[in-house]
């Protein structure tokens, strides 16, 4: 596919315009960033594993009729998706107590939490992407009160798939980050899942080991993020083995 205007460049991807009208081009880097980009690396097959990761969790989410921006995979880096107006949120789904909620609250990383906790970012990297209230969100018209429900029905939604798929790998559902997306029908307006879901935007622990299968390898120096992103891969049977890059650290 011929290369197209690239309309953003973020941490992990490029967009670029799309084939027709309404789509953009995803493309999956194999950059890896942590700590709002303090610690910065490139780990050679990361975009692919990512790619193929996000399409496998992306096509799931349809079959049980969540609405997504997945169009379809391109190749092994690029993926076709619907453009959408980002939400300017992150949203955050907490199973087990982890990351900054630990340190925020003093509870031990991997407490189960009582019940699934929704948090929402602002979406800034120049603020370090702060926790705002839902208070906050209606009071800057990042989002309205429907859009709120909408994104709660969202996102715990998406928490119970992903919980039942990575539970039948042996793998634990930590918490996860999702962006949302609206969407324009004439004048009716639907929210889906937008960017991408990936080990970049979850966490996940082994169930029996303990052992970390997420980007908390590369933020704590725990290992190789290939190794750890290709065993979720062939645990998934999204990718045979042999066709997983060998990490290469390019400094």
């Amino acid at each position: 596919m011929a290369r197209r205007k690239k309309i953003y460049e973020g941490k992990a991807k490029i967009l670029y315009e799309g084939p027709e009208p309404g789509t953009i081009v995803q493309y999956f880097k194999d950059d890896a960033t942590a700590f709002n980009a303090e610690k910065k690396d490139v780990i050679d097959g990361k975009g692919v594993l990512n790619n193929r990761l996000s399409e496998f969790f992306m096509n799931g989410l349809a079959q049980i009729g969540v609405p997504t921006h997945f169009i379809r995979r391109l190749n092994m880096r690029e993926q076709l998706v619907r453009s959408c107006e980002i939400v300017p949120l992150e949203v955050i789904v907490r199973n087990y107590a982890a990351g900054t909620m630990s340190k925020r609250l003093g509870i031990a990383e991997g407490t189960q939490l009582p019940r699934p906790i929704v948090e929402y970012c602002y979406k800034d990297d120049s603020l370090g992407d702060p926790l705002v209230t839902e208070e906050h969100i209606a009071a800057f018209g990042w989002a309205s009160q429907q859009d709120m429900e909408d994104i709660l029905s969202l996102a715990l939604r998406v928490n119970d798939f992903l919980s039942g798929v990575m539970l039948a790998v042996g793998i634990r559902l930590v918490d996860f980050k999702i962006e949302i997306g609206r969407v324009y029908d004439g004048d009716y307006q639907r929210l889906i899942i937008a960017d991408e879901i990936s080990p970049d935007s979850c966490r996940l622990w082994d169930i029996e080991t303990g052992q970390k299968l997420d980007k908390d390898v590369f933020r704590r120096d725990l290992g190789s993020l290939t190794d750890a992103y290709s065993e979720v891969a062939r645990r998934l049977g999204v990718l045979p083995q042999s066709n997983v890059a060998k990490p290469t650290l390019i400094n």
